[in-house]
């Protein structure tokens, strides 16, 4: 719709000067065939920014990096889009990106109340060793150090995930504060999955995990 079609009085508004027809209350006067033109138009916009936030909030959400704990996968400043909606804890796999509220047992000095980003390492009911089974983890680095290991687990006794719950670990094993500090998360405290890399060393990086 062009600046014309919205602004200013017909041509043809018909009558004498000062008549009732075409008189200047008439002339400034929109018909009102125009203004519910113009209403539609605004309801349009309205409902397209309505959708467009709705789906920011409820559907996708970037969420950008804070800390080194996913390096070398994600960095600081880096920004991942999460699945927020049609999303369901129960179908998570090892390997999966999830994004999670702050456990309440976290105190590795972070800061408080930010969600955080971590990688499945164990899902529920799972021992650590996923069940007698290696996990394959090719986003390590080939000599990554593993750091702390978990606390009171032995290969004899390996910790058991309880039902509802995942282990989740940071890819920076060596520094990263993860399950190992405050255990396990609750799959009801997990917001949703990192399905594609936004942004990465400064520039755009499209690309799905």
């Amino acid at each position: 719709m062009t600046t014309a079609d919205v602004s200013g009085a017909p041509d043809d508004l018909g009558g004498t000067p000062g008549g009732a027809a075409g008189g200047p209350v008439a002339a400034r006067k929109a018909p009102p065939s125009r203004r519910r033109a113009l209403a539609g138009w605004a309801i349009c916009l309205a409902s397209a920014l309505l959708l467009a936030f709705g789906i920011r909030a409820f559907v996708f959400q970037a969420f950008s990096i804070p800390s080194t704990s996913m390096v070398p996968t994600l960095d600081v400043g880096d920004r991942i889009l999460v699945q927020k909606a049609f999303f369901d804890w129960h179908q998570l796999r090892e390997g999966d990106i999830v994004v999670f509220t702050h456990p309440p047992r976290d105190h590795c000095g972070g800061p408080a109340g930010t969600d955080l980003v971590k990688r499945v390492i164990a899902l529920p009911g799972q021992t650590i060793y996923i069940d007698g089974r290696r996990l394959r983890e090719p986003y390590l680095p080939p000599h990554d150090p593993l750091g702390p290991p978990i606390p009171g687990a032995t290969r004899q006794d390996p910790f058991h995930v309880p039902r509802g719950q995942f282990y989740v670990m940071g890819d920076n094993r060596a520094i990263s504060c993860d399950s190992r500090f405050w255990g396990p998360v609750k799959g009801s405290t997990i917001i949703g999955r990192a399905v594609m890399l936004l942004w990465q060393d400064s520039h755009p990086d499209f690309r799905f995990f």
